[in-house]
């Protein structure tokens, strides 16, 4: 067995206002996610059931953290390869099914790389295709720690290389 990691995170409801939870409507489903040494991200609930449309929900921090790690291995995984990314911007999407008791699941989630490559080619001259990019996407997407620990399909759909220009402020 690997070393284990561990994480912590302290969540405080910030919403109870003068009758907390009284009714569905009378409290605030605002509250405030604290890591230690990190800035405090401001949470809610998804709009749809009463959150603050300004602050962020379970369900895109989920998106996010799947976009992120993967992200995070493909660079680890073209630098492996001689493949120069200097540019990367994922587009992803989630889909969640709400069910008639209010319980629900994600269905899937899409990641949408697209990338900028400072060369056409590998560090050994070997030039960066579609099929090459495809390849470490799989690599990442086996070795990505959130998608291994999540019970749905997790697709990654990257945009082709000849639609990509190399100049990192294209992505924006």
């Amino acid at each position: 067995m690997g070393p284990l990691h561990t994480y912590s995170a302290t969540i405080t409801w910030t919403g109870a206002g003068e009758s907390g939870t009284s009714s569905y409507t009378s409290y605030s489903r605002n509250h405030e996610v604290a890591l230690p040494g990190k800035p405090v991200l401001p949470g809610t609930s998804d709009p749809a059931f009463r959150g603050d449309p300004d602050r962020y929900t379970p369900e895109e921090l989920l998106v996010v953290a799947l976009s992120q790690c993967h992200m995070l291995w493909f660079l680890h995984l073209a630098s492996s390869e001689g493949i120069t990314v200097t540019g990367y911007v994922d587009q992803a999407g989630g889909t969640m099914r709400v069910e008639a008791q209010g319980a629900g699941q994600f269905t899937d989630v899409v990641l949408r790389p697209r990338l900028a490559l400072g060369s056409p080619t590998t560090r050994a001259g070997d030039p960066v295709t579609d099929e090459l990019v495809a390849s470490v996407h799989a690599k990442a997407h086996q070795h990505c720690f959130i998608s291994r620990s999540v019970n749905f399909p997790v697709r990654i759909d990257p945009v082709p290389l000849e639609t990509v220009p190399l100049e990192i402020g294209a992505l924006a």
